[in-house]
């Protein structure tokens, strides 16, 4: 685990934690075996070995589950803190990253697209949270301030939240998502 001990929901102890790990890998092996349709709080909780009631303490719902699961994946994905490359290379590395995150995982990359686009408030945290740090890695990459770039950081973030969507609704693949973001990107960074 990467010591993230925090929760949307409240601050966890080691043991805490560890029960979150264990119900978030737990809920893309559920999501591998019965899609987004099957999958459910409860059965992620038997196959974790916790009791229902334990795993609604840290999830309101599987939406909000799911949307851990890519936030937990996101925030472990190592950053590229180094200004080597020109900033177009630097911001088309980001967002390749981000697009290719769930691409191996069919299941769990449809679940994402639904699960982020829930209202559940535990959701929207975890979907603000999502954009600040691909907002963060998008500033990093263009070695800038968001008040400098603003125009360019915002056409950014829709370019990749549309590509995204687009591969999550099953358009298109996500390998070949990542290749139009880079081929779009190139077009609109100066």
């Amino acid at each position: 685990m990467s010591g993230n001990y925090e929760s949307t929901r409240r601050r966890l102890t080691s043991k805490q934690a560890e029960t979150v790990s264990r119900l978030t890998r737990c809920a893309v092996e559920v999501l591998r075996e019965k899609g987004f349709a099957g999958l459910t709080v409860r059965l992620v909780a038997a196959q974790a070995g916790v009791a229902p009631a334990t795993a609604y303490t840290y999830f309101s719902s599987k939406e909000h589950l799911v949307a851990e699961v890519f936030w937990r994946r996101l925030s472990a994905m190592p950053r590229d803190d180094e200004t080597s490359g020109d900033r177009t290379t630097r911001v088309v590395e980001v967002l390749r990253s981000v697009a290719l995150l769930v691409s191996d995982e069919p299941e769990l990359a449809a679940a994402v697209t639904t699960a982020l686009l829930g209202r559940d408030p535990d959701v929207e945290h975890l979907r603000a949270r999502i954009a600040l740090e691909i907002r963060a890695r998008l500033l990093a990459a263009l070695d800038a301030t968001a008040e400098d770039e603003q125009d360019l950081l915002e056409a950014l973030e829709m370019l990749y939240a549309g590509a995204l969507l687009r591969a999550g609704m099953g358009y298109d693949s996500y390998l070949h998502i990542a290749d139009r973001l880079e081929v779009s990107a190139r077009m609109i960074l100066p």
